[in-house]
């Protein structure tokens, strides 16, 4: 497979608060194609995109926390763009009532229309709750279907752990997953682990998405039983033999 792997820095969040280029080189030196944001520390973009140059570290997209989409987003989208990253990524929504949901959805809406202006792809993260009903439907797809423009990065833990199988659910959102979260589970207790130490068709889902051409593979891990930058080598080189880039 030619997808490049990227990790979700939020997977070693600690490192990157005490050491954010050093966590980086660090990354770049284990064989990661890219990283995925979850914040920068208070680095300005242009510093970040000369650090990533140097690393050979590309950008498979960006968290930016939904409030932050909405009140400063002409701030967000010119960082993004001085940064050089195409994919803003909305990583968490959860409301308690449908009015919520709705009004939420066209929130999106609005800032959907503003990033594809950009010429930037705006795409919505999943957790298990989006797997929900909202009407006859799953909150997920009525977000999809009812924004224009909205993209998915798919996170196949959270997919699995709603009880919903994740291969049709790729099927039916193919054209739209420009980004996946490959993330494994630990079957007890139920939990994330190192990419092929769990029980997930890691190997399935990789296939699949790279047919449907993916731009990234992002390796997410959110629990640990040893040091976070181990686990993370870990599952990058599982996720390497299983998709032959060793």
């Amino acid at each position: 497979m030619t997808t490049p792997i990227a990790i979700q820095l939020w997977s070693v969040q600690d490192a990157c608060q005490e050491d954010f280029f050093g966590t980086l080189r660090h990354i770049a030196e284990m064989g990661y194609d890219g990283v995925e944001f979850a914040g920068y520390y208070d680095t300005p973009a242009t510093d970040l995109k000369a650090k990533l140059k140097e690393l050979g570290l590309g950008i498979a997209g960006s968290h930016i926390p939904y409030e932050q989409l909405r009140d400063e987003l002409d701030t967000v989208i010119a960082f993004e763009k001085e940064l050089g990253n195409a994919y803003i990524v909305c990583p968490w929504a959860e409301f308690e009532t449908e009015t919520e949901w709705i009004e939420f959805a066209k929130s999106l809406r609005l800032i959907s229309d503003k990033i594809r202006d950009a010429g930037l792809h705006f795409v919505y993260h999943n957790h298990a709750h989006e797997f929900e009903k909202l009407g006859n439907d799953y909150i997920l797809d009525v977000l999809l279907a009812g924004v224009h423009g909205l993209e998915v990065e798919l996170d196949t833990y959270w997919v699995h752990h709603a009880g919903v199988d994740v291969v049709p659910y790729m099927e039916r959102w193919a054209d739209r997953m420009p980004l996946i979260h490959l993330k494994d589970m630990k079957r007890a207790p139920i939990e994330s682990t190192e990419i092929g130490n769990g029980v997930l068709a890691i190997r399935r889902f990789a296939e699949l998405a790279e047919q449907n051409g993916v731009k990234w593979f992002v390796i997410e891990q959110e629990a640990f039983e040893k040091a976070p930058l181990v686990s993370v080598e870990i599952g990058l080189k599982n996720l390497r033999k299983m998709v032959g880039k060793q």
